[in-house]
């Protein structure tokens, strides 16, 4: 008894058909995205005043922190605290839980640091609380507690600040913040040299210039191009939605592979000095703490939202293991150079595991021995 109702509705959709079909042919296509040569950066500093003052707190925190690379110097620990901890936004509230729980506190990095402050370090088993040795202050595993903090930073609170805004509401005022936040400018000067430019390189995008040959293919202007793509996306509507969430994740993936082409770097320069002949101690100062970056750059990652990075915690913990820095146990960071036979391999190992995840081809880690800026004089 249906039978006739479902008749007419077969016969009503039919008809209503050819309608649809000739209207969605004279619907017209959206046209391509026009996106600039150049970045408009007319309203940058009024929209990234926030970022701006998170970059000034990393600075005076660190510049704080180096203080303790002079024996002569004892470096507070409340003030390194309330440094850490003041400002709105403060560079605690913008840090990852677990990372922040790193840092603060009685027994954190900074209350270590600021003991290790004051004294001599002599590599070898842990004695003491740790200190200067060749310019650097190391805690008493021999681990630059500065770097720790400092270029951990740099992915746990200055990328998870970074993500906060990628998740939105994203405005006109929102590329401009992920730009400041990496530490470049709208003029994208691709050097860290304040001789040849204004508004030099700083924070990620300074090891961004170090890594990039100016070729126009590197990561520095991978980075760039994917600001002005986002700029050029979010002015245009949400019609742009598939450009502007394209040029989101290149902005992601460029900022992750800057920091682990720049752990490469680092992993190069710590071989090279503690595999020479002879290497003064000088040269082994140099090594530990380009060692001591590495482990800081990796570190900072750890539990940041999985969906906005490549690597995992599983891999990251494969690295730091490998780096006798694991993050569940007392670092072992003198042996690289008490024994740097046996323990350099492991950051051989280190190299070709970041090859891996992020597919650097050969020549790509070649040239991430490479500081570009200093070697090409820009």
């Amino acid at each position: 008894m249906h039978t006739p109702n479902t008749a007419l509705r077969f016969r009503a959709l039919v008809g209503f058909l050819p309608a649809l079909l000739l209207f969605s042919a004279c619907k017209p296509d959206k046209t391509p995205l026009v996106i600039p040569d150049t970045y408009d950066g007319a309203a940058f500093v009024s929209h990234t005043a926030a970022q701006a003052a998170v970059r000034s707190a990393l600075t005076v925190l660190t510049d704080e922190m180096k203080k303790g690379r002079v024996q002569a110097n004892t470096v507070s620990f409340s003030t390194l605290t309330q440094l850490y901890t003041s400002g709105a936004p403060s560079l605690s509230s913008l840090t990852s839980s677990y990372y922040r729980g790193r840092i603060e506190g009685s027994g954190g990095w900074l209350d270590n640091l600021a003991q290790a402050s004051g004294n001599a370090y002599t590599p070898g088993a842990p004695a003491g609380s740790g200190g200067v040795f060749g310019g650097y202050l190391l805690d008493e595993h021999g681990l630059e507690l500065e770097q720790m903090v400092e270029k951990g930073l740099f992915a746990a609170a200055m990328y998870n600040h970074a993500i906060t805004l990628m998740q939105g509401p994203l405005t006109e005022a929102t590329p401009d913040q992920l730009l400041s936040i990496f530490g470049a400018h709208p003029d994208f000067p691709n050097t860290t040299t304040a001789a040849n430019t204004a508004n030099p390189d700083k924070f990620m995008a300074q090891y961004a210039a170090r890594r990039d040959k100016s070729d126009g293919t590197g990561l520095y202007s991978q980075m760039e191009a994917a600001l002005i793509k986002l700029q050029a996306a979010i002015a245009a509507g949400e019609d742009y939605g598939q450009e502007r969430d394209e040029a989101l994740q290149a902005y992601q993936r460029t900022w992750e592979k800057v920091c682990f082409a720049t752990v490469i770097n680092y992993c190069h320069t710590t071989i090279s000095r503690l595999s020479a002949t002879s290497p003064t101690d000088a040269d082994r100062a140099n090594a530990i703490h380009a060692y001591g970056e590495a482990v800081g750059f990796t570190h900072g990652w750890r539990t940041l939202p999985q969906e906005f990075r490549l690597i995992t915690d599983a891999q990251l913990d494969e690295l730091l293991t490998l780096m006798n820095a694991p993050y569940d146990a007392a670092p072992a960071s003198y042996k690289f150079l008490t024994d740097p036979v046996s323990e350099l391999p492991k950051l051989t190992q280190v190299i070709g595991r970041l090859q891996t995840i992020y597919g650097f081809t050969n020549q790509e880690v070649e040239d991430f021995r490479e500081n570009w800026v200093s070697k090409q004089g820009r």
